[in-house]
C-alpha cells in the first residue's frame, strides 16, 4: 500500500509533507564564518585554546536543551511577588528554572564582568561569546549586560570594590536573595530614567540625602522613583539621584550589609512588547540606603560611559540576532520547495536571502570591530590613540545603524518563512521571537536620535575624520563609490553637518567602515555584492541587489552548516 493510501486507511487526511526541519543542535561557532573571521582579526591572539572556548559555547547555545530552555523562560516569564501570603510586602520576582538555566550558562562562559581582568583580548573573546549566546536567547541577558557595564565605575568607591569585586566577576551563578557576603556571585543593574524626562536624565527629581560616612564612604537615603530598572532581582544597581554637588551615581544594594532588606518597592513589572524572559520594572525608593560612586556631580559623565558599554551589546545582541534570523531563513529556504524549485534556487528569494546575508556579515563585522576597539583602548594597546578615537566615534554608529537596521532585517527574514514565520507556538516559533525583540536594542540605551547626536558629540573628541580615513584607505582605494561616499563623508565630518542631517552622516560613516572591513576580510564577492547594492546603489528594500553579482558565493559562505 503507498503512503496515502495508507494515509487514507487509517482516517488521516493528509501527511506532512514539504516542512523544514527544526534547525537545532548545531554548534553555531562552527557554522558561522564571518564571527569566525572577526574574531581572528579583532583578537590579539586567537589561539586553539580561544577557540576551543568559543566552540564550546556554540554548541551549547546551538543545543535542543538550549532552544527549551529559551522558549520556557519566554513563555513562563517572570512574575512580581509583592507581597507574602501574610501581607508584608517583599518585592520579589519569580522566575522560571529555565530562566536561572540560561544565566548559570551566561555567567559560567564569563559574559559578564569578568572581561575586565582578562587582559588583552578578553572583551573580543566575551563580544563573540555574547553574540553566540544572544542567537540562543537574548532577553535574559540583560543583568549579564549591566553587570559587564557597571564594573568600571565601581572601581571609582575602594571599599565596594573590595567587597564586590571578586563576585562580579565570579561564573558561578546564585541566584538567592540573600546579602552579597553570602553568595557565590552578584548580578548588577541600573536605575536612570524617571517618567518625566526619559533620555534627558538632567530632569531626575530622585533626591539622595545625606546619611553618613562608613567603609564604603558617603552614604546616603534615597527617595524617588525609576520608571524603567532592570533587572530588579539584580544584586546591587547604580541609580542616578540629585545629591549635595548636583546630579550623582550611587552604589543602592537589594540587601544592605546588615542583612535587611533595601527600601526598593517594586510598583509593576513592565509588559512589554519583546524581551518577554527578563524583567523590567517601575520602581520606588523609600529612603533606600546607597553609597556614591566617584565624584559628586558627575553622575552624567558616568552614565554616558556606562551606556558606551551596553551600546556596544546592543548593536553585538542585534547583529547575533540578525545572523540567527539569516540562520532559520536559509535553513528553510533550502529544503522548502514553491513551484519546483526549493526557494533558495528561485531567483528573487536568492536574492533577498544574499542581500540578508550581506547585512548580518557587515553588523558582525562593525560591531566586533567596535570591541576591538574596546579592548585594545582598555589593556593599553592604543600607543597612538587611534582605538580610542574609534571606540568613540564608532559606538553610537554601531548602535545607530545596527540596531535600526534590525527590525526591518527580521520583517524580512520572517517573510521568508510565510506564514510559518509568523507563528509563535508556544514559544516555539523562533522567528517571531526575533521579530519582537528587535526593536529593543534601537531604543535601550538613547534611539536613534540620542545615538544621531552623540555622534555629533563625538566629532569634537579627537582626530575623528583623520581617524576614519585612515581605517577605510584601502577600500576607498578599491572602488569609486566607496571613494566617492568617503569624500562625503569626509565633508560631513568637517563640521558641515547639522542636528537634522546627523542621521545621514551617522548612516554613510557606518556603511564606510562596513564596506572597509568586509574588503578586509571577507570574500571579493561579498565585498562587491555590499557595495554594489549599498553604495552604488542604494536599495530602500531587501532583495534589490543589481544583475551581476556572485550572489551563490554569498550564500555559501552564510549557510548555517559546515561542509
Amino acid at each position: 500500500m503507498n503512503t496515502l493510501a495508507h494515509a487514507l486507511a487509517d482516517g488521516s487526511t493528509h501527511e506532512v509533507t514539504n516542512q523544514s526541519r527544526p534547525l537545532v543542535d548545531v554548534n553555531l561557532w562552527a557554522i558561522d564564518r564571518p564571527l569566525q573571521e572577526a574574531v581572528r582579526r579583532d583578537h590579539p591572539a586567537p589561539d586553539a585554546a580561544l577557540q576551543a572556548r568559543l566552540q564550546a559555547l556554540g554548541a551549547e547555545a546551538g543545543s535542543a536543551a538550549m532552544q527549551q530552555h529559551a522558549r520556557l523562560a519566554n513563555v513562563h516569564g517572570p512574575e512580581l511577588r509583592s507581597h507574602d501570603r501574610f501581607g508584608h510586602r517583599i518585592d520579589q520576582v519569580e522566575f522560571h528554572p529555565s530562566y536561572h538555566a540560561l544565566m548559570e550558562a551566561a555567567l559560567r562562559h564569563r559574559l559578564h564582568g569578568s572581561p575586565w581582568s582578562a587582559g588583552p583580548g578578553g572583551h573580543v573573546e566575551r563580544a563573540a561569546g555574547f553574540m553566540l549566546f544572544t542567537e540562543a536567547e537574548p532577553s535574559v541577558l540583560c543583568p549579564v549586560s549591566m553587570t559587564y557595564a557597571v564594573t568600571p565605575a565601581l572601581r571609582a568607591n575602594a571599599g565596594i570594590w573590595a567587597d564586590w569585586g571578586a563576585l562580579i566577576a565570579s561564573p558561578r551563578y546564585d541566584p538567592r536573595f540573600v546579602g552579597a557576603a553570602h553568595k557565590s556571585a552578584v548580578t548588577l543593574g541600573m536605575g536612570m530614567t524617571e517618567k518625566q524626562g526619559g533620555s534627558d536624565v538632567r530632569a531626575n527629581t530622585t533626591r539622595a540625602e545625606a546619611d553618613g560616612e562608613d567603609g564604603w564612604g558617603t552614604r546616603v537615603a534615597i527617595t524617588g522613583h525609576k520608571w524603567f530598572f532592570s533587572a530588579p532581582m539584580c544584586d546591587a544597581f547604580l541609580v542616578l539621584a540629585q545629591g549635595e554637588g548636583g546630579l550623582s551615581c550611587y552604589f543602592l544594594p537589594r540587601i544592605r550589609p546588615d542583612g535587611s532588606v533595601n527600601a526598593i518597592a517594586i510598583q509593576r513589572l513592565k509588559h512589554k512588547l519583546g524581551n518577554q524572559a527578563n524583567a523590567s520594572s517601575e520602581v520606588e525608593f523609600k529612603r533606600a540606603t546607597a553609597w556614591l560612586v566617584g565624584e559628586p556631580g558627575r553622575g552624567v559623565a558616568q552614565i554616558l560611559a556606562m551606556g558606551a558599554m551596553t551600546r556596544l551589546d546592543c548593536a553585538l545582541g542585534t547583529a547575533a540576532l540578525m545572523r540567527q534570523a539569516l540562520s532559520l531563513a536559509l535553513h528553510h529556504g533550502a529544503q522548502r520547495k514553491a513551484f519546483g524549485k526549493r526557494l533558495i534556487e528561485q531567483p528573487m528569494m536568492k536574492n533577498v536571502l544574499a542581500d540578508l546575508a550581506l547585512e548580518s556579515e557587515a553588523a558582525t563585522a562593525l560591531a566586533m570591530r567596535l570591541a576591538r576597539a574596546v579592548d585594545r583602548s582598555e589593556n593599553g594597546q592604543d600607543v597612538d590613540g587611534h582605538e580610542a578615537v574609534l571606540r568613540r566615534v564608532l559606538t553610537p554608529i554601531a548602535k545607530f545603524w545596527i540596531c535600526k537596521r534590525g527590525a526591518a532585517f527580521g520583517q524580512e527574514a520572517m517573510e521568508c518563512l510565510g506564514g510559518n514565520g509568523y507563528v509563535e507556538e508556544n514559544g516555539a516559533g523562533v522567528m517571531a521571537r526575533i521579530y519582537r525583540e528587535m526593536p529593543v536594542n534601537s531604543i535601550w540605551e538613547g534611539a536613534a536620535n540620542i545615538q544621531a547626536l552623540d555622534l555629533l558629540r563625538a566629532l569634537r573628541s579627537g582626530p575623528v575624520a583623520d581617524a576614519l580615513m585612515h581605517e577605510t584607505a584601502e577600500a576607498r582605494a578599491a572602488r569609486d563609490d566607496v571613494r566617492r561616499l568617503g569624500e562625503r563623508v569626509h565633508h560631513g565630518l568637517d563640521g558641515a553637518t547639522g542636528e537634522a542631517e546627523a542621521r545621514r552622516l551617522a548612516r554613510d560613516v557606518a556603511l564606510l567602515v562596513q564596506a572597509a572591513l568586509l574588503q578586509r576580510s571577507a570574500p571579493a564577492a561579498v565585498f562587491d555584492a555590499f557595495c554594489a547594492g549599498r553604495i552604488a546603489e542604494p536599495g530602500d528594500v531587501f532583495g534589490a541587489l543589481p544583475a551581476g553579482l556572485d550572489l551563490d558565493a554569498v550564500l555559501a559562505r552564510a549557510m548555517p552548516w559546515t561542509a
